[in-house]
């Protein structure tokens, strides 16, 4: 949000050819979603799922918004309500179908470099490392959240001023040719894969096409742009093919193979932070990562890639690193007062998949719990993985001993295969539901403990976070001073 205008009325009525009825207000933002809508949005009344946003237009203006983008057709209910944009169009969502319009307006008025972000594991924290370091070089403008699908794309186009230097885009998919018609909004100048994994794999025949899919953000890149791919991801021939069919002029590869362009030669891992001695096309780099695990360590090889490639400033990026936070659910570390100690909590319940799940056993193996503490797992059901879903849960269990998890809880119906293929010390409460295992949860926690709660976000893991930070007072990590001490 800033206080120049976002865009003129002109420019709306032309790039969505559609018309105000009502005097128009600044347009400061963009929105779908009155919860979050702030005055001088632009609200576009797009039909979700299980409501048509027309329904809440009238509250959208009484929060003061900008104006409210509508179907042509239902313009006329809201007379006297406030500022209408009545858009054309016949389809499934007319509102929609405009604000791809603008957001394709958006991305042709900007000079900004755009990168765009995909993989099956860490493209939003990836979109998040990327934020941080170029925000310190020019105006940065990023998705919101994991605003990555058929609206989350075309909205975030639509926020991004004119004035904008860089631009980072997250893309998502769960099913094949999901991909293309983003990419070929965004148009980026450099695309970046972080990995290729079995998500969604339900969906899917095998992991190459979910590769053949991930693969279709290069169609989109301008001519001469850069394509940048994991070296070390098995499916990398099949990525520089789809790379090598694309106007790119230029593929750069990261990774801990020897051949990677951006070549990490040693990652250490702390318990709150991991330093990595790397070679970025050539020049020897050392940079400290602010968030712990050998996973984000990895995706950082792929963030200076792009740096790179944008001609940005790398010294820069890489000292911009140290001070890098994961965002919410995605790895947040909190500390509480339990009894006369203290414990941690891990937060990584926004989502989860086999390979992020085992990253996060990895990172919870590095916390140092002192001589008291104990590693405490909370992890619920992975979803999308089709007919492997149950073998999937149960090969945890090898990714459980190999960390030296003391405990384990388990949430929903195929997370409890881990849980019978686990001894019985290891085990601790296993329920359908996260309401089921709060209160064991909470009863089992004593100081020096790490717990780490991660599931897919159907799960509502989040419901034990917040439990657990209710219930103990959050201390202050007194691990940030040495932190601060070594920044």
């Amino acid at each position: 949000m800033t206080d120049a205008p976002l865009w003129p009325p002109a420019a709306l009525e032309a790039a969505t050819g559609g018309s105000f009825r009502g005097e128009s207000r600044p347009i400061l933002g963009a929105s779908i979603d009155t919860r979050s809508l702030e005055p001088g949005d632009l609200f576009f009344a797009i039909r979700g799922e299980a409501r048509d946003g027309h329904d809440f237009v009238p509250a959208a203006l009484g929060k003061g918004a900008g104006a409210a983008v509508v179907a042509a057709a239902r313009a006329h209910e809201f007379e006297g309500a406030g500022p209408v944009l009545a858009v054309p169009g016949e389809g499934d969502d007319p509102v929609l179908d405009a604000m791809r319009r603008l957001g394709l307006a958006a991305r042709a008025r900007t000079g900004a470099a755009i990168v765009a972000v995909t993989g099956s594991v860490g493209k939003t924290g990836t979109k998040e490392a990327l934020r941080h370091v170029l925000s310190a070089q020019g105006a940065t403008h990023a998705s919101v959240a994991s605003y990555n699908n058929h609206w989350g794309v075309p909205l975030t186009l639509t926020r991004m001023p004119e004035a904008t230097r860089f631009g980072v885009f997250e893309i998502g998919m769960n099913h094949g040719a999901e991909i293309l018609p983003l990419t070929a909004m965004v148009r980026p100048d450099v695309a970046l894969i972080t990995t290729v994994e079995p998500v969604h794999i339900e969906h899917f025949r095998s992991l190459s096409a979910i590769a053949d899919a991930k693969g279709e953000i290069f169609s989109g890149l301008k001519p001469g742009g850069v394509a940048v791919i994991n070296r070390d991801n098995p499916n990398y021939e099949r990525l520089l093919a789809h790379a090598q069919a694309s106007q790119a002029g230029r593929v750069i590869t990261f990774g801990e193979h020897a051949a990677a362009d951006v070549c990490a030669h040693r990652i250490l891992t702390r318990p709150d932070v991991s330093v990595v001695d790397a070679t970025v096309m050539g020049i020897p780099v050392t940079y400290q990562l602010g968030t712990p695990g050998r996973h984000v360590a990895m995706n950082s090889l792929g963030v200076l890639a792009c740096i790179h490639a944008l001609g940005a400033d790398l010294a820069r990026a890489a000292l911009s690193l140290a001070s890098l936070k994961p965002p919410v659910g995605r790895g947040e570390r909190t500390a509480l007062r339990i009894a006369d100690g203290e414990a941690f909590l891990v937060d990584e319940s926004y989502n989860a998949n086999p390979a992020s799940i085992r990253a996060a056993l990895a990172t919870l193996a590095g916390i140092d719990t002192g001589a008291r503490g104990r590693r405490i797992a909370v992890l619920g059901d992975m979803k999308e993985l089709g007919a492997a879903g149950e073998t999937l849960h149960r090969e945890l269990a090898d990714a459980v001993a190999a960390n030296g998890i003391d405990l384990v809880f388990a949430v929903g119906p195929l997370m409890t295969h881990l849980f019978e293929a686990l001894p019985m010390p290891v085990r601790g409460t296993a329920a359908p539901t996260a309401e089921g295992v709060i209160d064991a949860v909470l009863a089992t926690l004593r100081p020096g403990d790490a717990v780490m709660v991660k599931g897919s976000n159907s799960m509502r893991m989040v419901r034990i976070v917040e439990a657990v930070k209710a219930r103990y007072a959050v201390a202050p990590d007194p691990r940030e001073a040495s932190l601060n001490a070594v920044r």
